[in-house]
Protein backbone atom coordinates (compact mmCIF):
# COMPACT_ATOMS: atom_id res chain seq x y z
CA UNK A 1 0.00 0.00 0.00
CA UNK A 2 1.22 3.34 -0.97
CA UNK A 3 2.00 5.89 1.65
CA UNK A 4 -0.62 8.77 1.62
CA UNK A 5 1.18 11.41 3.95
CA UNK A 6 4.51 12.25 3.08
CA UNK A 7 5.49 13.29 6.44
CA UNK A 8 4.81 10.16 7.94
CA UNK A 9 7.29 7.86 9.30
CA UNK A 10 7.95 3.80 9.70
CA UNK A 11 5.76 2.92 13.54
CA UNK A 12 4.48 0.05 15.57
CA UNK A 13 2.43 -1.13 17.80
CA UNK A 14 3.76 -3.58 20.35
CA UNK A 15 1.45 -5.70 22.73
CA UNK A 16 2.16 -6.46 26.37
CA UNK A 17 2.36 -10.56 25.27
CA UNK A 18 5.30 -9.79 22.92
CA UNK A 19 3.22 -9.49 19.61
CA UNK A 20 4.35 -6.53 17.22
CA UNK A 21 2.59 -4.87 14.64
CA UNK A 22 4.13 -2.88 11.67
CA UNK A 23 2.89 0.19 10.16
CA UNK A 24 2.72 3.66 9.21
CA UNK A 25 2.54 6.49 11.49
CA UNK A 26 0.90 9.40 9.53
CA UNK A 27 1.89 12.05 12.06
CA UNK A 28 4.71 10.70 14.93
CA UNK A 29 3.83 13.34 17.72
CA UNK A 30 2.22 11.86 20.91
CA UNK A 31 4.31 8.94 20.38
CA UNK A 32 4.89 6.49 22.50
CA UNK A 33 1.12 6.45 23.40
CA UNK A 34 0.46 3.67 25.83
CA UNK A 35 -3.00 2.31 26.84
CA UNK A 36 -5.29 -0.86 26.81
CA UNK A 37 -5.83 -1.88 23.69
CA UNK A 38 -9.28 -2.49 22.35
CA UNK A 39 -11.45 -2.77 18.87
CA UNK A 40 -14.64 -1.59 18.01
CA UNK A 41 -16.52 -3.23 14.75
CA UNK A 42 -18.08 0.29 13.82
CA UNK A 43 -18.48 0.52 10.29
CA UNK A 44 -18.71 4.44 10.41
CA UNK A 45 -19.11 7.36 12.90
CA UNK A 46 -15.23 7.14 14.20
CA UNK A 47 -15.65 10.98 15.21
CA UNK A 48 -17.93 9.99 17.97
CA UNK A 49 -16.14 7.18 18.72
CA UNK A 50 -12.88 9.27 19.42
CA UNK A 51 -14.71 11.92 21.33
CA UNK A 52 -16.81 9.13 23.27
CA UNK A 53 -15.08 9.64 27.13
CA UNK A 54 -15.75 6.10 27.74
CA UNK A 55 -12.98 5.15 25.20
CA UNK A 56 -10.71 7.73 27.89
CA UNK A 57 -6.89 6.34 27.72
CA UNK A 58 -7.82 3.26 25.09
CA UNK A 59 -6.01 3.12 21.91
CA UNK A 60 -9.03 1.81 19.22
CA UNK A 61 -8.75 -0.43 17.22
CA UNK A 62 -10.93 0.49 13.95
CA UNK A 63 -12.01 -2.97 12.06
CA UNK A 64 -13.33 -1.09 8.80
CA UNK A 65 -10.91 -1.50 6.43
CA UNK A 66 -11.03 2.72 5.51
CA UNK A 67 -11.07 5.50 7.83
CA UNK A 68 -11.43 9.10 7.52
CA UNK A 69 -13.42 8.91 4.00
CA UNK A 70 -15.56 11.77 5.31
CA UNK A 71 -13.38 13.81 7.48
CA UNK A 72 -14.32 15.26 10.75
CA UNK A 73 -16.86 18.18 11.21
CA UNK A 74 -18.37 19.90 14.12
CA UNK A 75 -21.88 18.58 14.86
CA UNK A 76 -20.72 14.82 15.82
CA UNK A 77 -17.83 15.39 18.68
CA UNK A 78 -19.37 13.63 21.45
CA UNK A 79 -17.59 15.41 23.87
CA UNK A 80 -15.66 18.78 24.06
CA UNK A 81 -11.86 16.90 22.37
CA UNK A 82 -10.55 13.66 21.49
CA UNK A 83 -10.85 11.23 24.21
CA UNK A 84 -8.87 8.53 22.84
CA UNK A 85 -4.79 7.96 23.59
CA UNK A 86 -4.33 6.56 19.89
CA UNK A 87 -6.07 4.69 16.99
CA UNK A 88 -4.78 1.70 14.32
CA UNK A 89 -6.46 1.88 10.69
CA UNK A 90 -5.56 -0.43 7.98
CA UNK A 91 -5.81 2.63 5.83
CA UNK A 92 -6.49 6.20 6.48
CA UNK A 93 -7.82 7.99 3.66
CA UNK A 94 -5.69 10.83 2.17
CA UNK A 95 -8.67 12.64 1.07
CA UNK A 96 -12.02 13.08 2.44
CA UNK A 97 -15.32 14.52 0.94
CA UNK A 98 -18.57 15.23 2.88
CA UNK A 99 -20.77 18.46 2.47
CA UNK A 100 -20.76 18.89 6.65
CA UNK A 101 -16.47 18.24 6.84
CA UNK A 102 -14.32 21.10 8.14
CA UNK A 103 -11.23 19.42 8.16
CA UNK A 104 -9.67 15.73 7.72
CA UNK A 105 -9.29 13.07 10.41
CA UNK A 106 -5.60 13.36 10.17
CA UNK A 107 -5.06 17.05 10.62
CA UNK A 108 -7.77 16.93 13.49
CA UNK A 109 -5.56 14.00 15.32
CA UNK A 110 -2.66 15.53 14.84
CA UNK A 111 -3.97 18.87 16.45
CA UNK A 112 -4.78 17.10 19.32
CA UNK A 113 -1.47 14.73 19.40
CA UNK A 114 -2.94 11.44 18.89
CA UNK A 115 -1.11 9.46 17.10
CA UNK A 116 -2.54 7.48 14.37
CA UNK A 117 -0.66 4.22 12.47
CA UNK A 118 -2.03 3.12 8.94
CA UNK A 119 -1.54 -0.02 7.00
CA UNK A 120 -1.77 -2.31 10.14
CA UNK A 121 -3.19 -5.53 9.32
CA UNK A 122 -6.15 -4.66 11.65
CA UNK A 123 -7.80 -8.12 10.78
CA UNK A 124 -4.90 -9.81 12.37
CA UNK A 125 -4.90 -7.91 15.17
CA UNK A 126 -8.68 -7.49 16.15
CA UNK A 127 -8.32 -11.57 15.46
CA UNK A 128 -5.59 -11.43 18.29
CA UNK A 129 -7.25 -9.76 20.75
CA UNK A 130 -10.19 -12.12 20.45
CA UNK A 131 -8.48 -15.11 20.96
CA UNK A 132 -6.08 -13.63 23.79
CA UNK A 133 -8.28 -10.46 25.47
CA UNK A 134 -7.70 -6.75 25.44
CA UNK A 135 -4.33 -5.80 26.83
CA UNK A 136 -1.71 -3.00 26.79
CA UNK A 137 0.09 -1.86 24.24
CA UNK A 138 2.33 1.42 23.10
CA UNK A 139 2.58 3.19 19.79
CA UNK A 140 5.92 4.06 18.72
CA UNK A 141 8.19 5.35 15.73
CA UNK A 142 10.76 3.36 14.13
CA UNK A 143 10.77 -0.11 12.95
CA UNK A 144 11.11 -1.90 16.07
CA UNK A 145 10.19 -0.76 19.72
CA UNK A 146 13.00 0.86 21.39
CA UNK A 147 14.07 1.34 25.35
CA UNK A 148 11.40 4.10 26.05
CA UNK A 149 8.47 2.68 24.46
CA UNK A 150 8.94 -0.79 26.27
CA UNK A 151 9.95 0.94 29.81
CA UNK A 152 6.39 2.94 29.02
CA UNK A 153 4.52 -0.07 28.26
CA UNK A 154 5.99 -1.26 31.05
CA UNK A 155 4.64 1.24 33.22
CA UNK A 156 1.27 1.25 32.33
CA UNK A 157 -1.53 0.62 34.83
CA UNK A 158 -3.87 -2.33 33.89
CA UNK A 159 -7.54 -1.36 32.98
CA UNK A 160 -8.95 -3.02 36.23
CA UNK A 161 -9.14 -1.03 39.57
CA UNK A 162 -8.87 2.29 37.99
CA UNK A 163 -11.25 4.57 38.46
CA UNK A 164 -11.54 6.89 35.25
CA UNK A 165 -14.64 8.25 36.07
CA UNK A 166 -13.29 10.87 37.83
CA UNK A 167 -11.08 12.28 35.61
CA UNK A 168 -13.25 12.82 33.06
CA UNK A 169 -16.25 14.05 34.63
CA UNK A 170 -17.39 17.56 34.80
CA UNK A 171 -15.42 19.70 37.32
CA UNK A 172 -18.64 22.15 37.56
CA UNK A 173 -22.37 21.76 37.66
CA UNK A 174 -23.89 23.09 34.24
CA UNK A 175 -27.62 22.87 32.15
CA UNK A 176 -28.37 21.53 29.25
CA UNK A 177 -31.97 21.95 26.85
CA UNK A 178 -34.96 24.32 27.15
CA UNK A 179 -35.13 26.24 30.94
CA UNK A 180 -39.02 26.06 30.78
CA UNK A 181 -38.69 22.31 29.92
CA UNK A 182 -41.63 19.99 31.34
CA UNK A 183 -39.49 17.73 32.77
CA UNK A 184 -35.58 18.21 35.09
CA UNK A 185 -33.39 15.67 34.96
CA UNK A 186 -29.82 15.55 37.14
CA UNK A 187 -27.60 13.29 34.93
CA UNK A 188 -24.32 12.13 36.97
CA UNK A 189 -21.76 12.94 34.76
CA UNK A 190 -19.10 9.32 35.05
CA UNK A 191 -18.45 10.22 31.62
CA UNK A 192 -21.44 11.65 29.49
CA UNK A 193 -22.13 11.86 25.63
CA UNK A 194 -23.36 14.70 24.19
CA UNK A 195 -26.28 12.85 22.41
CA UNK A 196 -27.61 11.46 25.51
CA UNK A 197 -27.93 15.21 26.76
CA UNK A 198 -29.80 15.88 22.94
CA UNK A 199 -32.03 13.56 23.04
CA UNK A 200 -33.27 14.15 26.98
CA UNK A 201 -33.74 17.45 25.54
CA UNK A 202 -35.38 16.67 22.35
CA UNK A 203 -37.66 15.11 24.51
CA UNK A 204 -38.78 17.82 26.91
CA UNK A 205 -36.62 17.60 29.72
CA UNK A 206 -33.84 20.35 31.13
CA UNK A 207 -30.85 18.54 31.93
CA UNK A 208 -28.57 19.30 35.06
CA UNK A 209 -25.15 17.72 34.86
CA UNK A 210 -23.30 17.58 38.24
CA UNK A 211 -20.06 16.11 38.67
CA UNK A 212 -19.67 11.80 39.70
CA UNK A 213 -18.78 12.50 43.21
CA UNK A 214 -21.93 15.38 43.64
CA UNK A 215 -23.26 14.06 47.24
CA UNK A 216 -27.17 12.88 46.73
CA UNK A 217 -27.98 15.92 49.15
CA UNK A 218 -27.00 18.02 46.80
CA UNK A 219 -28.78 16.62 43.56
CA UNK A 220 -32.01 16.17 45.31
CA UNK A 221 -31.77 19.63 46.36
CA UNK A 222 -31.97 20.53 42.31
CA UNK A 223 -35.84 18.92 42.73
CA UNK A 224 -35.55 16.47 40.00
CA UNK A 225 -38.00 14.72 38.27
CA UNK A 226 -35.40 11.83 37.86
CA UNK A 227 -31.86 10.84 38.26
CA UNK A 228 -29.48 10.19 35.04
CA UNK A 229 -26.63 7.79 35.41
CA UNK A 230 -24.18 7.93 32.41
CA UNK A 231 -21.85 6.31 30.66
CA UNK A 232 -18.21 6.65 31.49
CA UNK A 233 -14.96 4.81 31.37
CA UNK A 234 -12.91 2.54 33.39
CA UNK A 235 -13.41 -0.02 36.49
CA UNK A 236 -17.01 0.22 38.32
CA UNK A 237 -16.00 -1.14 41.24
CA UNK A 238 -13.56 1.39 41.90
CA UNK A 239 -15.87 4.23 41.92
CA UNK A 240 -16.34 3.47 45.28
CA UNK A 241 -18.15 6.52 46.29
CA UNK A 242 -21.39 6.02 43.97
CA UNK A 243 -23.05 3.35 45.35
CA UNK A 244 -24.37 5.11 48.62
CA UNK A 245 -25.05 8.10 46.95
CA UNK A 246 -26.83 6.07 44.15
CA UNK A 247 -29.06 4.00 46.58
CA UNK A 248 -29.66 7.19 48.46
CA UNK A 249 -31.12 9.08 44.85
CA UNK A 250 -32.76 5.67 43.58
CA UNK A 251 -35.26 5.32 47.02
CA UNK A 252 -36.25 9.20 46.42
CA UNK A 253 -36.67 9.37 42.32
CA UNK A 254 -36.56 7.47 39.32
CA UNK A 255 -33.14 6.62 38.36
CA UNK A 256 -32.04 5.23 34.73
CA UNK A 257 -28.17 4.27 33.70
CA UNK A 258 -26.47 3.78 30.72
CA UNK A 259 -23.14 1.68 30.36
CA UNK A 260 -21.15 2.62 33.52
CA UNK A 261 -24.46 3.79 35.23
CA UNK A 262 -26.54 0.56 34.29
CA UNK A 263 -23.28 -1.41 36.00
CA UNK A 264 -23.26 0.86 38.80
CA UNK A 265 -26.67 0.23 39.78
CA UNK A 266 -26.06 -3.54 39.63
CA UNK A 267 -22.99 -3.01 42.29
CA UNK A 268 -25.17 -0.31 44.40
CA UNK A 269 -28.08 -2.81 44.74
CA UNK A 270 -25.40 -5.82 45.78
CA UNK A 271 -24.19 -7.38 42.65
CA UNK A 272 -20.48 -7.14 41.21
CA UNK A 273 -18.48 -6.77 38.05
CA UNK A 274 -15.87 -8.24 36.31
CA UNK A 275 -13.77 -7.59 33.20
CA UNK A 276 -14.23 -9.20 30.35
CA UNK A 277 -12.23 -11.16 27.65
CA UNK A 278 -12.33 -8.18 24.92
CA UNK A 279 -15.94 -6.66 25.89
CA UNK A 280 -18.47 -5.06 23.51
CA UNK A 281 -17.79 -2.24 21.37
CA UNK A 282 -19.54 -1.12 17.92
CA UNK A 283 -22.81 -0.63 16.64
CA UNK A 284 -24.18 -4.25 15.70
CA UNK A 285 -24.27 -6.00 19.21
CA UNK A 286 -28.06 -8.51 19.36
CA UNK A 287 -29.81 -7.74 22.46
CA UNK A 288 -32.99 -10.00 23.57
CA UNK A 289 -35.63 -8.23 25.93
CA UNK A 290 -36.54 -11.17 28.42
CA UNK A 291 -40.43 -10.06 28.81
CA UNK A 292 -41.34 -10.19 24.97
CA UNK A 293 -38.20 -11.80 22.87
CA UNK A 294 -37.76 -8.61 20.97
CA UNK A 295 -34.21 -8.38 19.41
CA UNK A 296 -32.34 -4.91 19.15
CA UNK A 297 -29.04 -4.47 17.50
CA UNK A 298 -27.33 -2.07 19.49
CA UNK A 299 -24.53 -0.14 19.81
CA UNK A 300 -22.31 -0.72 22.79
CA UNK A 301 -18.72 0.53 24.72
CA UNK A 302 -17.81 -1.20 27.74
CA UNK A 303 -14.90 -3.65 28.63
CA UNK A 304 -16.98 -4.53 32.46
CA UNK A 305 -20.21 -6.27 32.50
CA UNK A 306 -22.74 -6.79 35.83
CA UNK A 307 -22.13 -10.76 36.69
CA UNK A 308 -25.20 -12.88 36.15
CA UNK A 309 -27.17 -14.51 33.63
CA UNK A 310 -30.98 -14.19 32.88
CA UNK A 311 -32.01 -15.64 35.49
CA UNK A 312 -30.71 -13.52 37.76
CA UNK A 313 -27.96 -10.70 39.03
CA UNK A 314 -25.67 -12.77 41.49
CA UNK A 315 -25.84 -11.29 45.30
CA UNK A 316 -29.16 -8.82 44.07
CA UNK A 317 -32.18 -10.41 44.37
CA UNK A 318 -34.31 -7.11 44.14
CA UNK A 319 -33.05 -6.90 40.54
CA UNK A 320 -34.61 -8.61 37.48
CA UNK A 321 -32.88 -8.94 34.36
CA UNK A 322 -34.33 -7.37 31.49
CA UNK A 323 -31.87 -7.69 28.33
CA UNK A 324 -29.47 -10.35 27.74
CA UNK A 325 -26.62 -10.42 25.15
CA UNK A 326 -27.35 -12.96 22.48
CA UNK A 327 -23.58 -13.12 21.58
CA UNK A 328 -22.46 -14.31 24.92
CA UNK A 329 -25.42 -14.03 27.36
CA UNK A 330 -24.28 -11.13 29.03
CA UNK A 331 -26.63 -8.82 31.10
CA UNK A 332 -27.56 -5.98 29.27
CA UNK A 333 -30.59 -4.79 31.21
CA UNK A 334 -31.81 -4.61 34.77
CA UNK A 335 -34.19 -3.29 36.60
CA UNK A 336 -35.38 -2.74 40.62
CA UNK A 337 -38.13 -5.07 41.52
CA UNK A 338 -39.99 -2.25 43.89
CA UNK A 339 -38.35 1.51 42.80
CA UNK A 340 -38.65 3.06 39.81
CA UNK A 341 -34.90 2.27 39.11
CA UNK A 342 -33.79 0.44 35.68
CA UNK A 343 -30.59 0.46 33.88
CA UNK A 344 -28.84 -0.85 30.10
CA UNK A 345 -25.58 -1.98 29.13
CA UNK A 346 -25.78 -0.63 25.65
CA UNK A 347 -26.33 2.66 24.59
CA UNK A 348 -29.81 3.51 23.31
CA UNK A 349 -28.77 7.22 22.09
CA UNK A 350 -26.78 5.37 19.49
CA UNK A 351 -23.91 7.81 18.40
CA UNK A 352 -22.79 6.05 16.09
CA UNK A 353 -25.12 3.05 16.12
CA UNK A 354 -29.05 1.75 15.02
CA UNK A 355 -32.01 3.56 16.74
CA UNK A 356 -33.65 0.25 18.02
CA UNK A 357 -33.18 1.19 21.80
CA UNK A 358 -34.04 4.70 21.83
CA UNK A 359 -37.77 4.12 23.40
CA UNK A 360 -36.10 3.50 26.53
CA UNK A 361 -35.77 7.58 26.73
CA UNK A 362 -39.76 7.44 26.35
CA UNK A 363 -40.11 4.45 29.67
CA UNK A 364 -38.07 6.95 31.38
CA UNK A 365 -40.30 9.68 30.85
CA UNK A 366 -42.68 7.70 31.76
CA UNK A 367 -41.66 7.08 35.26
CA UNK A 368 -41.00 10.62 35.21
CA UNK A 369 -44.59 11.68 34.75
CA UNK A 370 -45.77 10.08 37.99
CA UNK A 371 -43.44 12.42 40.22
CA UNK A 372 -44.40 16.26 40.84
CA UNK A 373 -41.88 18.74 39.54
Amino acid sequence: MANAFPGSGPGFLLLEDGTLFRGRLADPRGTPAVAEVVFTTNMTGYQEVFTDPSYSGQIVVMTAPQIGNYGVNLEDPESGSAQIAGVVVRELTATHSNWRATGSLADWLAAAQIPIIEQVDTRRLTRHLRSVGVMRGVIGAGEEPDAESKAALEACPSMEGLDLASRVSTREPYTWGDPQATHHVVAYDYGIKRNILRLFSENDCRVTVVPADTPADDALAEQPNGIFLSNGPGDPAAIAYAPDIIRALAERVPTFGICLGHQLLGLTFGGSTAKMPYGHRGGNHPVREVETGQILITSQNHGFSVEGSESGVSGAPKLEVTHVNLNDGTIEGLRHRELPVFGVQYHPEAAPGPHDARPLFGEFLGALKSVPR
